[in-house]
C-alpha cells in the first residue's frame, strides 16, 4: 500500500497515514470508523491479525508527520513482539515525525527505547469511566499511567478525548494536568452510536479548566454537534 495521504476526519496536523498491520483491532469498540464507512470493513481489516511484511519495504522519504497503524492498534494484547519491533524499525530508517496512539500505553511504554526520536506517542481516553460494554480495552486509569509514564521518559505525548463520553469532570481534570500531555484533542461521536454523552455545559467547563490550567486543547470539528446542543 503507498503512503496515504491524511484527508478527512483524521488530524489536521497530520500529513500522512500509512499501516503495516492487517486484521481485525482486538479492541473492537463499538464506535470504530474502520467498520462504519459507506463500504463496510475492508477485507483487509478483517480476520486474524497478521503483518503485510511488504509494507516494511515502503519508502517514507523525510519531512512528512506520518500516523502509524491509523486503523489498529500496534501496542494491543495479541500485537506480536517482533512486528511491534519491524515496524519502530521501519520508522527509524526515516527522517519524519511519527504519531502513534494506542488504548495500552502501558505495553507502549516497553518499547520506549526503540520509538523513533520524533514519535509523538498519544491515548485516547473517552472517559475517566470504564465502559467495559464500548471496547475491550485496558481501563481509563491504566492509560492515563501509561501515557504519564511516557511523557517522563521524554516523548512528545497527547491524549484524545474522542467520542468524548460523560465524565466525572474533577476526576478527568486531575488525570489530564497530572499526566502533562503537550496538548489534548477533543471531538464526539460521529457515528452517532447512541454512547452516553456529556452535555455542553460540562464540555465547555471541562475545556476552560483545562486551558485555565495551561493545557492546549485542539477541537474537532465533530465537537461541533455536541456544542450546538
Amino acid at each position: 500500500m503507498p503512503l496515504k495521504e491524511s484527508k478527512g476526519n483524521m488530524y489536521d496536523w497530520v500529513t500522512h497515514v500509512h499501516t503495516h498491520l492487517g486484521g481485525e483491532c482486538p479492541h473492537r469498540c463499538v464506535y470504530c470508523y474502520v467498520g462504519k464507512n459507506r463500504f463496510g470493513r475492508a477485507p483487509r481489516y478483517t480476520g486474524e491479525l497478521r503483518m503485510i511484511t511488504r509494507e516494511l519495504g515502503l519508502n517514507y522519504g523525510t519531512g512528512k508527520v506520518i500516523f502509524i497503524e491509523h486503523m489498529n492498534d500496534m501496542f494491543a494484547e495479541g500485537m506480536k513482539e517482533s512486528w511491534i519491533r519491524s515496524i519502530l524499525s521501519h520508522c527509524n530508517g526515516h527522517d519524519n515525525e511519527y504519531v502513534f496512539q494506542t488504548k495500552n500505553p502501558a505495553r507502549a511504554y516497553q518499547y520506549k527505547e526503540f520509538f523513533p526520536k520524533k514519535a509523538i506517542i498519544g491515548t485516547t481516553l473517552e472517559s475517566d469511566i470504564d465502559y467495559p460494554k464500548i471496547s475491550i480495552t485496558p481501563a481509563p486509569v491504566s492509560r492515563i499511567i501509561g501515557i504519564e509514564r511516557l511523557k517522563k521518559y521524554g516523548y512528545k505525548t497527547f491524549i484524545t478525548i474522542e467520542p468524548i463520553m460523560d465524565f466525572n469532570i474533577d476526576v478527568l481534570f486531575k488525570w489530564i494536568v497530572e499526566a502533562h500531555p503537550d496538548f489534548v484533542n477533543i471531538g464526539a461521536d460521529s457515528k452517532r452510536c447512541g454512547l452516553p454523552e456529556p452535555s455542553k455545559d460540562k464540555v465547555l467547563d471541562l475545556v476552560k479548566r483545562l486551558q485555565d490550567a495551561g493545557v492546549i486543547i485542539r477541537k474537532k470539528v465533530n465537537l461541533e454537534r455536541l456544542m450546538s446542543a
